[in-house]
């Protein structure tokens, strides 16, 4: 199976796209907010382009693809008002994903959006070129050294590939107390192997002094089989063994499924970075998110852990369903995730669970 043509989130409006189950997602933007209007802050400042070139890299679709992207050309202006600098930049700007993406909701979104930017900024507003970039961030997707600031977030964690071995890790779908080491080693080996390129690709896009904010699903733990990264998944795994012991889903096609991602440590990530050499690292902080962000209200009734294990549920959907549905097939979908629903409202009802974020903001070395 080949990630590149099968990864991407549930398109559409329906109820199990991502447009619709992407609140969480939306929520560890506005935490990272400040880090990453500091680096847009001082690239700016240190270079005053007059096109400034902005990368959104794993975009997506729906309410959150462009959250980014204006909130950093409203972050420019501000600054460019402050200094009372008269003439506004222009404004080009990447949207990127794989090619499996809903970039046509993205496109019909775009005239109402240029609109509301001119709207809040004035007459003083410069244009603002979007471009749509279908590829993987593990190869090269911009020209050589036009890149002043490069965005990511929730999206890094997944790996370009399954690793080699998955097979070895019995009823497994990712890493687990239960897997073996070679299965371990492979997992974090692929990572190696796919941050350096991504940073190396970059580290070519970017011009000297250009900065990059990445934000991905970790851990703090230093070991990769901790709860704090893989139980989400591990519920998913018990969801398919019941549907395995129904005779649903064949034994064989658990035992070689496996989910492409890992969830770094903050030490696995500099160790990377400074390996590679391109960047230095000027912020690399850890934050923490319920997983019950997933739900869009909060709620009192002794009914609420119900509501926010299938809202969980809903979530991790849109996001891993193209590549359950490769594997397994559809039909079995809605009742897959009607268990994961029910499996994950018991352990939430038991027990605080919390998402692991990594932030690491970046500067192109000279």
């Amino acid at each position: 199976m080949k990630v590149s043509e099968v990864l991407h989130m549930n398109g559409g409006i329906g109820d199990s796209s991502y447009a619709s189950n992407s609140l969480i997602q939306r929520e560890v933007i506005f935490m990272t907010k400040a880090i990453a209007e500091e680096a847009v802050s001082d690239v700016y400042c240190s270079m005053f382009p007059k096109t400034l070139c902005i990368a959104d890299l794993g975009c997506s679709s729906g309410p959150n693809t462009l959250l980014v992207v204006t909130q950093t050309v409203k972050t420019v202006d501000k600054i460019r008002k402050k200094l009372c600098r008269q003439s506004s930049p222009e404004f080009q700007i990447y949207l990127n994903d794989l090619p499996g993406n809903d970039f046509n909701s993205i496109f019909r979104s775009l005239p109402r959006v240029q609109e509301e930017l001119k709207e809040e900024i004035g007459s003083e507003f410069g244009p603002c070129f979007f471009n749509g970039v279908p590829g993987s961030f593990y190869s090269r997707l911009c020209p050589t050294s036009t890149l002043h600031f490069v965005h990511s977030s929730y999206s890094l964690m997944w790996l370009s590939q399954v690793p080699k071995g998955v097979e070895m890790n019995k009823e497994n779908i990712y890493l687990a107390s239960t897997s073996p080491p070679s299965v371990i080693n492979a997992y974090y080996e692929q990572f190696q192997k796919d941050f350096s390129m991504f940073l190396k690709c970059r580290s070519e896009e970017l011009v000297s002094g250009g900065r990059m904010v990445l934000t991905i699903l970790g851990r703090k733990s230093e070991d990769p089989t901790s709860k704090e990264c893989c139980y989400i998944w591990d519920l998913l795994a018990m969801a398919l063994k019941q549907m395995v012991s129904e005779g649903l889903i064949e034994e064989e096609k658990l035992n070689s499924f496996g989910i492409p991602q890992y969830t770094p440590s903050p030490l696995e990530l500099k160790a990377e970075v400074e390996k590679e050499r391109s960047f230095s690292i000027n912020r690399l902080e850890a934050s923490e998110i319920n997983w019950a962000a997933c739900g869009n209200k909060l709620y009192s009734s002794d009914d609420s852990f119900k509501d926010d294990g299938y809202n969980v549920a809903k979530c991790m959907r849109s996001v891993a369903e193209p590549l359950l549905v490769r594997h397994f097939g559809e039909s079995i979908m809605d009742k897959l995730f009607h268990k994961y629903g029910e499996i994950l409202s018991d352990c939430m009802s038991k027990e605080e669970t919390k998402f692991v974020n990594l932030t690491i903001s970046m500067t192109k070395r000279e």
